[in-house]
Order: structure tokens, then sequence, then C-alpha cells
């Protein structure tokens, strides 16, 4: 399955289905709720209250072309840039080889175990650095291996080589890393560095940032830092004996998104961050047309039509996090009846969603939408009902482990009712627009360093709906 940069489709024929993390190549512990819930315990052996105060750092992202380096803790217990950089790492073997290091420490294998590689100088130590160690606690940027960047302890140093020191890791969190920092702030994703598959065809992708502007289909503006997905001309809906919804209808139009991942810490506890917050953030703005007859239903059926994905890297003080989203974008019909319906909206709007902790009442979902919509064009006729979607999936996560899930899907639900009488068939209808927001939270949000919980936390369902247009008349 071939992925599309966003830069290299923009004009060519979109955003993740599901956010299921399968696969992470980082070391996240969230297949260990025992080793993650024991690292909420920062073992910072060197840390004093008097050695490292807390500290407020800055959450910002990464310059374009700046490589993500190493963090690792200093002799005072506080996370501290490094030029060391992840050479390598094996998922299966949780084996890293950290280059930029002189000689590991000289320390005897453990029992039983060999040292691999040519022993040797390896790379030059850079001044004031010194090679990795047992206890260090490091965080990368994207490495070969970790696509999903790493965050891990080093329980062995295993030997040199000529690529430089090779260490064994176990799962960390970043509890034990930030101590007790705090950080607050929300960065926007870069549309430019979002890889794109388009799922049906004629779908086509637009971004804009600063200094880099493309222009979205037939000249349409794009905002700066925004992703616009159009699907041109239709996306039908299935026809088969066996399809719930079934018929004519088909929609097309856009969405645009300009998302921003939203962090914050605050590790001043001991034991425990006293509180902490993951989350997805943005402006949202579609305009799409369902027009046609959907027949009898039941279930509704849903197209995904694009995926997307991004892994940003937010600079934490001086800890490379790397943030994990997915996108799909997707459309969905029910109908109940034999309605036809021909509808434009515009609609317009922001978005929160996330996970808020705190050390009084642990994890808790966080999900808020504002939008508006305004009819351009609507009808509904014959007796029945229908209900149409264009909505996104959206996964955030952290070093490859899902933290939130959410469902973000704008709607238009049309209803219409018919009279007999012995010389005509009569009717009402309505025409209402509306959004649903759902999700849930993830075991392995415990990646921060906070208690687990054993099972889903749902986002909650939130509904907000507004009436578009009605009518009455005759109803074929």
């Amino acid at each position: 399955m071939r992925k599309f940069p966003v830069r290299n489709v923009a004009l060519a024929s979109l955003v993740t289905v599901s956010l299921l993390a399968t696969g992470c190549s980082a070391d996240t512990g969230a297949s260990s709720p025992a080793a993650a819930g024991a690292e909420a315990s920062r073992p910072l052996a060197t840390a004093t209250p008097e050695a490292s105060p807390s500290r407020q750092l800055a959450v910002a992202g990464v310059p374009e072309g700046e490589p993500t380096a190493v963090a690792r803790v200093g002799k005072d217990g506080q996370a501290k840039k490094s030029p060391l950089k992840v050479a390598s790492y094996d998922r299966g073997s949780r084996r890293a080889v950290i280059s930029g290091a002189g000689k590991a420490p000289s320390a005897s294998p453990a029992p039983g175990k060999s040292t691999p590689g040519k022993s040797g100088p390896g790379k030059s130590v850079p001044a004031g650095e010194s090679a990795p160690a047992v206890g260090d606690i490091i965080a990368s940027g994207p490495a070969p291996g970790a696509p999903d960047g790493l965050l891990a302890k080093v329980t062995e140093v295993a030997g040199q080589s000529e690529k430089g020191t090779e260490v064994r890791t176990a799962p960390t969190t970043l509890g034990a890393l930030l101590g007790d920092d705090k950080a607050d702030g929300a960065v926007p994703v870069d549309p430019a560095t979002v890889d794109v598959e388009p799922l049906v065809k004629g779908v086509k992708v637009s971004w804009a940032k600063a200094g880099d502007i493309t222009a979205g289909p037939q000249g349409a503006n794009v905002p700066l830092g925004s992703l616009r997905i159009d699907v041109g001309g239709s996306v039908p809906l299935p026809v088969s004996e066996d399809a719930p919804v079934q018929g004519a209808a088909s929609v097309a139009g856009y969405v645009q998104l300009a998302p921003k991942v939203e962090f914050s810490y605050d590790g001043s506890s001991v034991l425990s961050p006293d509180s902490a917050f993951l989350g997805l953030t943005g402006d949202w703005a579609s305009q799409w047309e369902l027009k046609g007859k959907a027949v009898a239903g039941g279930e509704p059926v849903r197209i995904p039509f694009a995926k997307l994905h991004a892994d940003p890297v937010i600079q934490v003080g001086p800890v490379p996090v790397v943030v994990n989203l997915d996108l799909t974008a997707y459309v969905q019909v029910a109908a109940d009846g034999s309605v036809t319906v021909e509808v434009k909206q515009d609609l317009k709007g922001d978005f929160r969603v996330g996970g808020s902790y705190s050390k009084a009442g642990g994890w808790k979902p966080v999900s808020t939408a504002d939008m508006t919509g305004t009819p351009v064009r609507a009808k509904v006729t014959a007796a029945g009902k229908v209900k149409a979607a264009l909505g996104v999936e959206a996964g955030i996560g952290l070093y490859g482990a899902v933290g939130v899930t959410a469902d973000l899907a704008p709607y238009v639900r049309g209803e219409a009712s018919a009279t007999a009488t012995p010389t005509s068939v009569a009717g009402a209808w309505k025409l209402h627009g509306g959004v649903d927001l759902s999700g849930w939270l993830q075991l392995q949000l415990s990646i921060f360093g906070t208690p687990v919980f054993q099972h889903r936390i749902p986002l909650g369902s939130l509904n907000r709906e507004w009436l578009l247009a009605q009518g009455e008349g005759a109803v074929a």
C-alpha cells in the first residue's frame, strides 16, 4: 500500500483509518502496565529538590531541516540536549546503537552475554558528553528502525562497534525524563509533512504554509496552515443486495483542517504528575453536496475516501516528543424509507479532543466542537429519513502508542412525511445540520508516567444539531 506525500499529490487524484497503533516501533511500555506504572516513581537517583528545581519548558515545533537529537537525563536529574544519535534500533530485541559517543565505560558484560560487534574506539565523544550508561533515559525523534521515535531506558551497555555504542533498553515514561518540570503549549501540524493515501478516484489534496502556498482546486485559496481534501466528482453509494443503503445518492465536496497538537505536563508531584494533557485541536471548514435517492436501510454505510499520516516532532524544552497522527476522511449515509435529497451545505467551526489527567481525578476525556452550518441549497422529497455525514476519524499518540481516538462527523439529517388525499399527496420536510463527536482514551496514555487504567475510557457522545431548512408541498 503506497503512501503519497502531500506535496506530490497536490494536483493529483485522502485521512487515516482507525487510529489503531499496532506494531509500534518505540518502547512505550504499553505491553507492560506494571512496568509503566513503576516508571511513575521517576528513578532519578541523582536528582534532589535542591539540584533540580522545577522548570517551565517551552513547547514548540522543530525547525524545518533541523535533525531531532537525543535528549537524556543529566547528572542533576534534569533532561538536557545531547549530540548523541540513535543510529539504529531493533524493536524485537530492544537493542539500540547510539552514535556520537566514545567508548562505553569499561564494564564486564552480563553473565552469559557476549559483546557484539568489533571493539574499537567508536565515535569521538563531543566535548562534555559521555557515552551511554546503564540507567540513562533517552528520547529521540524518528530513527532507523524506530519511525515513530524512541523513548527508552538503557538497561545494559552491550559493547562497541564501528557504528557506535550498542545498548539494551526497556520501556520508560515521559515522567521519568521530564521529572518535576512543567510544559504547556500547542504546535501546528505542518501540512506539507503529511503522507496521503487516496482510497477512491478523484481525491485531490492542497495545502498552504508560510512561504509555500499551494492553491486549491479551481483556484480556491487555502488558509495558511490548512490541509484541504477534495472529493472530485462524487462518491456513490454501493449498490448490492447486501448493502443496507443503496441508490443513486452521491456525495461531493471538501474538508479543510488546520490541526494542532496540544501538550501539557506538570511533574511537580513526587510519585506521579500533577496534571497532563494530550489532544488535537483545530479549525474545520467543509462544503459538501448530497443528492440523489437513498433507499431503505438500517445500518449506515461508511466509505473512507482518504487516509493521512504524520509524525510531527514537538520540542518540549530539550526533549523531542514524537506525536503520531492518523486521520481518515469518510462519507457515511443511512436511510430509512425511500428519500430523495438535494442539499449543499457550508460548515465552519473548531474542535478539541483529548485526554486530561489530574492527580485527584485521574484521566478524563475532553471533547468539544463548536460548528455552524448554512444550507446553500436544500430539498427533501418522498417519505422517510436520511442522515449523511462527511467526517474524519483521528488518532493521536506518542512514540507509536495510540492515546486518544476521535470520530468527528458533521452531518445533514433530513426527514419527510407524506399524507395521501383523493386528489394529491402532500407532506412536510425538515433538514437539520449537526455534528457528532465520539471516541475514547487508551491505556497507552500511561506513557506520561501516570497510573494506568485497565480499560478504554469513552470520550462520551457529543451531539449538536440545528435547523437548516424546512418546507411543505406536494411530495413526489
